[in-house]
């Protein structure tokens, strides 16, 4: 592990790189923070500390440093002084990649790998799994949370304090107002959504969440010694996933830009760029930045209907192409070997545990049988890294491809299935892979949603398709008629992984769930003693094939019509 000598501060370079912002926190912000000085500590301890951040929904083309026009000068600056992953993959929801963060195993691993958890159904992580932070705990470190969680509470036996976090903050659901804290899965099912530790943060309301969670960030820094414990903090910020919300003085600088949603996201981007320069001063102020690692990583592709962007990359949020899971990534620190650079190293979500674990002192048997790599070496000194290849995802519930089937897959995999993988240069998609086009920025206003769903059907239905995404990273050149051989080896790696997987987890909705009955929020409705019934592997309930031809030819109708009138529009 590398170390530094600590290294002194002026005032004017302090206030040159962004870090000293008293005019920008309010009274109420700082409290119960101690006036004391990172200037007055003694040398640093170790392991370091580490701080993981990461925001929702944010797209690759939403930072500044990626030629946006969205300004983020606190991220570009930490990102131009660390280390930039752009080779670095995540999962396309929310969900699956916490899971993967927090497990270090891909869902096939966990039972994970088909959509979200939904607020309503009895689900969560496996018990059976250690997790990130437990390890963590293990090795000294104090533990907090202060985010999304989006991993389940339908026991209390799911709550991130069970699962190795001392504290937490924050909510649980998918997706919540960012004052009211509501939260809603259907009409006339909403409930509030904040909660401190196992308990409900009524008194919570009408503070902007952004805000919120930096304070609370703040704040455990304030009130904890960076010399006798090391810190793990997981900032999962509600930012930027809908609903599109900001105060007002963050929109302001972006009211040039006409499209709306764009304009309202960029603010909410900016939010954040500030809250890390608030944390970042934090670190410095109390003593803990020349022992810590940060990492910033975004959980899955931005959604273009909702302002976010992926250009140039293909797809978007929710797809397997490019866009949906090429993830915003760089890691900080002054723990580095080489910094200011870029790195090309194949890093996948589920490394972080083994990384981190190493970094806190671990050996490599607490980390066996994971599907993470320990990739510090490649990031710190550029070294090569130890992953060759990437298991997007195998999910045999979702739509199966019409076009797919067994023997065009050459009796190796059934193409119908939606799956994807990645080894070394080639990436393989099968099945359905979701929405596929390229969607530049949205600068122009006013146009309806379904535009965007009118995808380019320029070729007959797929269910297989090869690309070299080192030479291709837009997948705009399909291979998979010209090189054969290596779909084959490729359907045959989507074979091996498929006899690890263990039965898939969504259970039905349990109406027990009801906000309305747990005393109008969110939490825990299942006792621990009731047992669980996880064995089964839930399908959808199938709808009846009359049903499915008269929607299909409905959908088939309006689509047909949007074309008609758009292009009268346009």
């Amino acid at each position: 592990m590398a170390t530094t000598a600590l290294t002194g501060f002026s005032m004017m370079s302090l206030l040159s790189l962004g870090y000293l912002t008293w005019d920008l926190m309010s009274p109420n912000q700082v409290e119960n923070e101690p006036n004391q000085s990172f200037m007055d500590r003694s040398p640093v301890p170790q392991p370091p500390h580490i701080i993981f951040i990461m925001t929702d929904d944010q797209g690759f083309n939403d930072i500044g440093y990626h030629s946006s026009d969205i300004r983020t000068p606190v991220l570009d600056k930490l990102a131009a002084d660390g280390v930039k992953l752009e080779n670095y993959y995540i999962q396309p929801i929310c969900t699956p990649s916490r899971s993967q963060l927090i497990t270090g195993r891909y869902q096939i691993h966990t039972g994970l790998q088909h959509s979200i958890i939904r607020p309503r159904q009895p689900s969560c992580l496996p018990f059976d799994q250690v997790t990130l932070p437990q390890r963590l705990q293990e090795l000294g470190y104090s533990t907090h949370m202060v985010g999304k969680w989006h991993l389940g509470f339908y026991k209390k036996e799911c709550l991130p304090t069970r699962r190795g976090f001392d504290t937490y903050f924050g909510s649980l659901t998918g997706s919540v107002n960012y004052y009211t804290y509501d939260s809603c899965d259907g009409p006339g099912l909403c409930g509030f959504d904040l909660h401190e530790g196992e308990s409900v943060a009524w008194g919570q309301k009408g503070k902007y969440s952004t805000h919120l969670y930096t304070q609370r960030v703040r704040k455990i820094l304030a009130t904890n010694d960076p010399q006798s414990q090391p810190l793990f903090i997981f900032l999962s910020f509600q930012a930027v996933h809908t609903p599109l919300q900001s105060p007002r003085e963050y929109i302001y600088p972006y009211r040039g830009l006409e499209n709306v949603a764009r304009r309202k996201y960029a603010a909410m981007v900016s939010a954040v760029d500030e809250a890390v320069r608030n944390i970042t001063y934090a670190l410095r102020k109390y003593g803990y930045y020349q022992n810590s690692v940060i990492i910033f990583s975004t959980d899955n592709g931005g959604q273009p209907l909702s302002g976010g962007s992926n250009w140039p990359l293909r797809g978007r949020k929710g797809t397997y192409w490019e866009g949906g899971i090429r993830g915003l990534g760089f890691v900080h620190s002054p723990l580095l070997r080489k910094k200011r650079r870029v790195s090309k190293a194949l890093v996948h979500i589920t490394d972080w545990y083994p990384t981190l674990v190493g970094l806190a002192g671990g050996n490599e048997s607490l980390t066996e049988g994971l599907d993470g790599y320990n990739v510090w070496d490649a990031i710190s000194e550029g070294k090569e890294s130890p992953r060759l290849e990437i298991l997007h995802n195998i999910d045999p519930m979702y739509n199966h491809a019409r076009s797919g089937s067994l023997q065009k897959g050459y009796g190796i995999w059934n193409t119908a299935i939606q799956a994807s993988i990645r080894a070394g240069d080639w990436k393989l998609l099968t099945g359905d892979p979701g929405y596929g086009d390229w969607i530049p920025p949205q600068m122009l206003p006013g146009f309806p949603g379904g535009w965007w769903n009118l995808e380019r059907h320029t070729e007959p239905r797929k269910s297989v398709w090869l690309f070299n995404i080192s030479g291709d990273p837009y997948e705009r050149y399909d291979l998979s008629e010209q090189r054969p051989d290596v779909v084959k080896e490729l359907l045959a790696r989507l074979a091996y992984y498929n006899r690890t997987a263990v039965p898939v987890r969504y259970p039905s909705e349990d109406p027990r769930a009801d906000p309305h009955l747990n005393g109008g929020a969110w939490v825990p409705w299942v006792g621990d003693e009731e047992e669980d019934s996880w064995d089964s592997v839930y399908q959808k309930k199938n709808m009846d094939w009359k049903k499915k031809l008269k929607l299909s030819k409905s959908r088939a109708f309006f689509r047909r019509l949007n074309t008609r009138i758009m292009s009268n529009r346009i």
